[in-house]
This record gives C-alpha cells, structure tokens and sequence, in this order.
C-alpha cells in the first residue's frame, strides 16, 4: 500500500490501482502550484560566449561563418522568406548594401507577391538615405500589386516627408485610376488639404463621390463644404447627393436625411429642416425610421408647435399601425384605430384611403363570425361619407357594393339593410327604401328586417301595407310569437279588437310556439286590458289544461285578487294546492304556492283562513345522502333539505318506526347509504349544497319571482329546538 492509499493487483500480467482511502490528503496542491514549480524545474539553455573581434581576419571568417549559415538555411527551405528577410538585414548591419539588395531581389524571385517583403526592402533603403533606390523599389512593388493600400501609403508618405509634395500628389493620382476605397480617396484630400489646396480638393471630392456614389461619400463632401464656410455649397452638395441615390440602395439611408436637417437646423432654416424630416417619413420604410422619428420628434419639441409635436405623435402611431398590419392583414381591430388616428387628424383624403385599404382585405373564410368586425368597416365606411365629408353619392356606393361583398347564399346581415333603407329615407327616397327592404325580405326573411319596414310604413299610416308584411311575416315562420304579438298590438291600437282576438286564438293554437308563455300572458293582459274577466277566467282553465305550472295558479290568484275576487282567489289557492297534491307535482312548487296562499290571508283574510294555511304549511327538514364518482363508486356525503307536509307526517312517523323496529331485529349497523334525519345534528365535513329550485322555462313569465319558504319560521323552529330528524 502506497502512501496515498492505493493498492497494486496483478490480475493476467495487468496492473490496476484501487484507492482505499478516499479522504482529501492533508496538503493539496493547486495548479498554480504545480506550474510555478515546473517553471523553477526548467533547465535554462545556456547563452553562448560572446565573441570579441581583434583584426580583419578573424572578421572575415566570421561574416563567412554567418554567410554561410544563412545560405544553408535558405538552402534547407528556399520558400521560407523570413531566412532571406533575417539575411539581408544581416548585411545592412555590415553595411553591405549591395550583398542585401541581391538577397532582396533573390526573395522577390521566390515570391514576388508578397507586400510585407517590399515593404522591408524600401524601408532598409529609405533607413539608409538611398532615395532613388526606394522610389524604385516602391514603383514596382506598387506596379505588381496596384490592390495593396499599404504599399501606396508608405510610397506617399515617403514623398511627402522629403517635401516632394508634387510627387506625392501624382503618387495618389496614379493610384485613383485604380478607384481605392473611402481610406484612399480621404488620405488625398487630407493630403491637399494640408497644403490649403481647397479647390484641389473640392475637385477630388467630385470625383470621389462619382466613384463612390454612397451616402458616407456625400456626408464627407457635405461636411467639408460646411467646414470651408460655404452653406450654398453644403446645401448644393446634399440636394445633389439625393439625386444622385434616389435610384440606388441608399435612397432610403435615414443618415442622409438626418444630417441635412441638421445642417439646416445650424443654420436657422427650421422650415426647411421640418420639410426634411416629413418628406424622409414619407420616403423611408417605417421599420428603417427609428432614428428619424426620435430626431424629427426632438426637432419639434424643440422648434415646433403643437399642431407640429401632435403630427409626430400622430405619424409614429400611424408607423406601428402600419407594422401591425402587415403582420396580419385581417387584424380588423388595428385597422379600426388605424382610422380612429385618421379621422382625429381630419385629413379626408387619408381617411378614405385607409377605410379602401382596409375593406380590401375581404375575410378568407364564409364563416359569420369572422365577417362581423369586416362589416363594421363598412358601416363606419358609410357612416362616414354620410355625416362627415357630406357625399351621398359615395354613401350609396359604399352601401351597394357591400351588399355586393356579402354572401348571401350562406349569410346576410340585416343591420345592413336596415341602415341603408333608413339612409335613402333620410335622402326622402321612400321607393328606394321599400325596394331595399323587399329585396332583403327576399333574400334573408329576418325579424330585424320585418319590424324596420313595418315601423316605416306604420310611421307612414300604411296599415294594409303593415298588414301585409305582418302576414308574410307569419307565413314565414308562424312559430314566432313577437310577430303575433306585435300585429295583435297593432290592431288593438287600431281598436280593431275583434281581429286582435281572432289572431291571439290563431297564435295560442299553433302547434309550435317559440315561446308559448309570452303569447298566452300577452293575450290574457289584452283581456284584462278590455275587461273581460270571463274570457281571463276562460283562458286560465284554457291554461291549466295544458300545464299544471305553480306559476299559472298564482297568476290567477292574483288576478282574482286585483278584481276583489277575494273568495275566488280562496278557491284557485285550494284547487292549485289540491291539484299540485295529486299531480305529485315537485314539493317546491308546492310549498312556493302555500307561501303566496299565506301572504294574501295575511292580507285580505281573517285569523281562521290564515290559521287554516298556516297547518298546511310544510316542514323544512335537513337530510344526508351518499354520493356516487363517476366510477360508481362512493365519493362521501351530501346534506340537502327536504319538505315534509303535516298530511305526509304520520306515514312517515309509522315508516320510520317500521324502520327502526327491523333494524333492531336484525341487530346490525345502520345502513349509511339509506340514512335519513338522525337524532342530534349531524355536522358533515363537506360543504352543505341545497338543490336549486327550478321552474320550467315555459312559464316563467306568470306570478312574481321565486321567493325562499318563510325563513323566520325556519328561525322559530330552530329556537324552539327542533331536531334535524323525522322523530324530533
């Protein structure tokens, strides 16, 4: 075992290490370590003696020495130019200049491409004063690779250090025939410019931004007009630059624009600068104008008005409607604030280009629902035309062509046809207007359609007409019961009484009613409204024959009751009770009619009737009963209420004794699934639910509204201690 608790195992002439001891040693190393000790490790390469020279030989037979190192060298790898480079620099330091040249040109025989090897060249004869030997060397390295910036540089700077700034200037003139990029075309202007060659250098910037026709070019040539003190010039230059790249990728460069305003804003011309600003927005893509925005925003608040800082508002809303839409096309909500932005500018000519935009985009589907926002265009379309720019001729162009837009073979929608006959009454085309409607009615019968011509030609005194519409109305759908209301109202306002009773009875004995509740409260309020009790009486049985509804009974209750009926009422009470009793109609009701029975006797009866209600009231009691998952199987327990009448209380006393008795033959557990009313209260864990009382939707219009069993009396019973089970 090793120090660091490993193991050694020979297995098949194999050597493996298991570690035993796991634990950290107690002294780590870090890396930091481990390489500062490799570094105090490292053997140092000894430096060789230095040599000290006596006499000419012994430097002769060092330079033949070196000499001949470099030419093995050179010999070993004729391609690696760094030997010829390291030797011919050798020989400049033994001022062997003719020796370095010839080792210079044999490298340029190797490769004479390389930049960096004339670079070297020119500059061991420009560090040693052999100017012509440079300018020669420069001429032809810039002959063989004209595309090298460098070498055109270092030729330039050359001459223009030794003052020959003639020769510089046709250095950089043979070097812009072959069109270099920005850096060369502004390292020559700078050039004249030091010289104060302003001319020259106005007519170098000419041709460079004819050679370079990009908005960087312009904005130098700009900025050098304005620099010089010439703003006619800058303003020239700018005017020109935007020709110039109007038909190129720059044209929408916000860069350009941006420093023309500015340069106008410098100089006092804030009109100009906003005529700037407004025709950039209106030429560059809006996703491109960030910048823009933010500048022409800064640019009126600074400088503008309100009229001027709401119309950027306004325009850089009107920019991310714009990307909104072009997301999705069919986003009718953007396209609404889209107009709303529009109209709140109240720009016509705008508004109805942007409402054309926006019905273009007809919905892809013939689904109703997606064509509802579409249709809503068109009405804000057409309302529009009508109330704000006054045209009426565009108004019944909108109107027609988005009827023609609709299909109609699968929907319509009416509140277009409506509209557009109201507005050709308001233009007091009533011919028109009825061939609108009728058109409609042919195409989509619709109450909203039938009730707008019918209120039209009632307005008119038209009552055939009325007429007739109404029976083309029920011959459409004869189950509609506002249809027969409305023409039964119609003729009773006509006091045509006979013909509104004649149609009510044709409406009560339709084999289908929509909602036969409506029809039959409607007729016997005509009834009751022309005062006679016979016929409401008449229609009640009528009534009761088809439905036994606790909400009828109380009805004709009440109706007794408004005519002083009292007596009568009595009797509808006793006969409602009685028949909900054998019907076996649910308890709820039951007890719903007792409690209307009770508030009339405390109303219009004495002690002895309301005592003779109050037995027959029920009692609420509390009951439990097993739930069921959806499985089947049991998912706990449900507390519900439960109403005992007094002429149901014996025969539940007897059963629930029979009950009892059997149990305790039987001697087993309660049943928990048929448990019923226990004793002392039973305080379940899951939350108490009481069934909602329902009522039948057919007659929900007779009687008030469903009230809860008198609670003061649930009170009562509760102070009075009564128990939660049958035997309490």
């Amino acid at each position: 075992t090793g120090t660091w608790g490993f193991e050694k195992i020979s297995m098949s002439g194999a050597t493996r290490s298991n570690v035993k001891n796991k634990a950290p040693a107690p002294i780590q190393t870090t890396a930091d370590q481990i390489l500062r000790e490799a570094q105090d490790y490292q053997e140092v390469d000894p430096k060789p003696p230095r040599q000290k020279i006596t006499d000419e030989d012994e430097l002769q037979m060092y330079k033949m020495r070196k000499r001949k190192e470099f030419e093995d060298a050179i010999r070993r790898s004729r391609t690696a130019l760094h030997h010829y480079i390291k030797y011919a620099l050798w020989e400049e330091s033994q001022k062997e200049f003719r020796r370095a040249r010839s080792i210079f040109e044999r490298a340029l025989e190797v490769d004479y491409r390389n930049a960096s090897l004339y670079l070297k060249y020119a500059e061991m004869e420009m560090r040693n004063r052999h100017i012509n030997h440079a300018r020669n060397i420069w001429d032809r390295a810039v002959s063989r690779l004209p595309r090298v910036a460098q070498l055109w540089y270092k030729y330039a700077y050359m001459e223009e250090m030794l003052g020959n700034v003639p020769g510089a200037r046709q250095v950089f003139e043979r070097w812009m025939e072959f069109e270099p990029d920005d850096n060369g075309w502004t390292s020559y202007i700078k050039l004249e410019l030091r010289y104060q060659e302003v001319d020259r250098a106005r007519a170098i910037f000419g041709r460079y931004v004819v050679c370079h026709n990009t908005t960087t070019a312009w904005l130098k040539y700009a900025k050098f007009e304005h620099r010089n003190g010439s703003s006619s010039r800058a303003r020239t230059v700018f005017e020109q630059a935007l020709e110039c790249l109007a038909d190129t990728e720059f044209a929408t460069d916000e860069a350009l624009f941006i420093a023309f305003a500015q340069f106008e804003e410098q100089n006092k011309e804030f009109e100009r600068a906003r005529v700037i600003y407004k025709y950039a927005l209106d030429v560059i893509p809006k996703m491109q104008a960030q910048k823009l925005y933010q500048m022409y925003t800064t640019f009126e608040k600074q400088h503008g008005s309100r009229e001027g800082i709401e119309e950027v508002i306004i325009s850089k809303r009107r920019f991310e409607y714009e990307e909104e839409i072009k997301k999705n096309s069919h986003n009718y909500d953007a396209w609404f604030d889209y107009i709303r932005l529009e109209e709140s500018n109240g720009d016509h000519a705008a508004i109805r280009e942007v409402y054309e935009r926006a019905i273009a985009n007809i919905p892809p589907s013939n689904v109703k629902n997606r064509w509802r926002r579409y249709i809503y265009l068109w009405i804000n379309y057409a309302l529009f035309e009508e109330l704000e720019a006054r045209d009426i001729e565009r108004t019944r162009a909108v109107y027609t062509e988005c009827l023609k837009q609709i299909p109609h073979k699968f929907f319509s929608f009416a509140k277009i046809w409506v509209m557009f006959a109201h507005f050709e009454i308001r233009q007091r085309n009533l011919e028109k207007a009825r061939k609108i409607f009728g058109n409609a009615i042919g195409r989509t019968p619709k109450k909203s359609i039938f009730t707008a011509y019918i209120d039209m030609e009632y307005q008119l005194s038209n009552m055939d007409r009325c007429r007739k519409l109404y029976e083309q109305w029920l011959a459409f759908d004869p189950a509609n019961c506002d249809a027969w209301i409305q023409y039964a109202k119609m003729e009773h306002s006509l006091e045509e009484v006979e013909r509104a009773r004649g149609l009510y009875e044709l409406a009560v004995n339709q084999p289908l009613l929509d909602m036969p509740e409506v029809i039959w409260k409607s007729y016997i309020d005509f009834e009751i409204q022309n005062e006679e009790f016979d016929r409401v009486r008449e229609l009640y049985s009528r009534l009761l024959e088809r439905t036994k509804h606790v909400k009828v009974w109380i009805s004709y209750a009440q109706f007794e009751t408004s005519i002083e009926q009292f007596d009568k009422a009595r009797q509808v009470f006793e006969n409602g009770s009685q028949t909900l009793k054998v019907e076996g109609e649910s308890k709820d009701d039951r007890a719903l009619l007792l409690e209307s029975w009770k508030e009339f006797e405390m109303q219009f009866g004495d002690e002895e009737s309301l005592k003779n209600v109050t037995q027959k009231l029920p009692r609420r009691v509390k009951k439990r009963r097993a739930l069921d998952d959806e499985n089947g199987e049991e998912a706990g327990w449900e507390e519900y209420f439960e109403y005992i009448f007094p002429d149901e209380e014996s025969a539940t006393m007897t059963a629930k004794l029979l009950e009892l008795a059997q149990r305790w033959k039987k001697t087993s557990k309660p049943d928990e699934e048929s448990a019923e009313i226990e004793e002392e209260p039973i305080k379940p864990k899951l939350v108490q639910k009481q069934p909602p009382r329902t009522v039948p939707k057919a007659l929900v219009s007779y009687g008030d509204e469903d009230s809860d069993i008198d609670d003061d009396r649930d009170e009562e019973e509760r102070e009075e201690g009564t128990s939660d089970s049958d035997l309490g």
